[in-house]
């Protein structure tokens, strides 16, 4: 089982960081978090029932360990003079649920084989490949409908909402359909 085992921790590494990256959101702590899945999982491997998935395995166990962290960060108290959190402000954000709103609805214009591309691809983060398999397509077609999803979202939220707010901050509307 270690050979096997081992080559299956190896060949998830790629897949848990770009997970912990999307939880984190910092490369440093990304690497650590797959670090530490992974010594956890090694540490662990007899408790590990071969033929299940090895996959959800790992990401339970990164998932796990990354809220554990939160929550013993919550805890902590880095700041002591407090320079750090006065320098903190936090920009408005009663239009965000409009925004939100506004690109709900423009998603919902998009032919449905476009939205379904741009969601898989764009916000949930999968490769081409990844999304064709699930709309069983060519990837080459998902990119075009990936295409067109942005173009349209572009057109559709263009003077609605710029990329810079007034105070400076990004609205990240456009990320989507840019």
């Amino acid at each position: 089982m270690s050979t096997s085992f081992q080559n299956g921790l190896l060949a998830a590494v790629p897949n848990l960081r770009a997970f912990a990256m999307s939880l984190s959101g910092n490369a440093s702590r990304a690497d650590d978090l797959v670090q530490d899945t992974l010594v956890k999982a090694w540490a662990n491997r007899a408790s590990y029932q071969e033929g299940t998935n090895l996959n959800a395995w790992l990401f339970t166990i990164l998932r796990n360990t990354y809220y554990s962290l939160m929550r013993k960060r919550r805890r902590e108290v880095e700041d002591v003079d407090e320079a750090a959190a006065a320098a903190l402000k936090s920009p408005a954000q009663q239009l965000d649920h409009l925004h939100l709103q506004d690109l709900t609805e423009a998603l919902q214009t998009l032919p449905p084989t476009q939205r379904e591309a741009i969601i898989l691809v764009a916000a949930s983060g999968m490769s081409y490949e990844e999304a064709a398999e699930i709309c069983n397509t060519a990837p080459g077609t998902i990119k075009s409908r990936v295409s067109r999803a942005r173009k349209r979202l572009a057109e559709l939220l263009d003077g609605q909402h710029p990329d810079v707010t007034d105070d400076g901050s990004s609205s990240g509307l456009q990320a989507l359909a840019v």
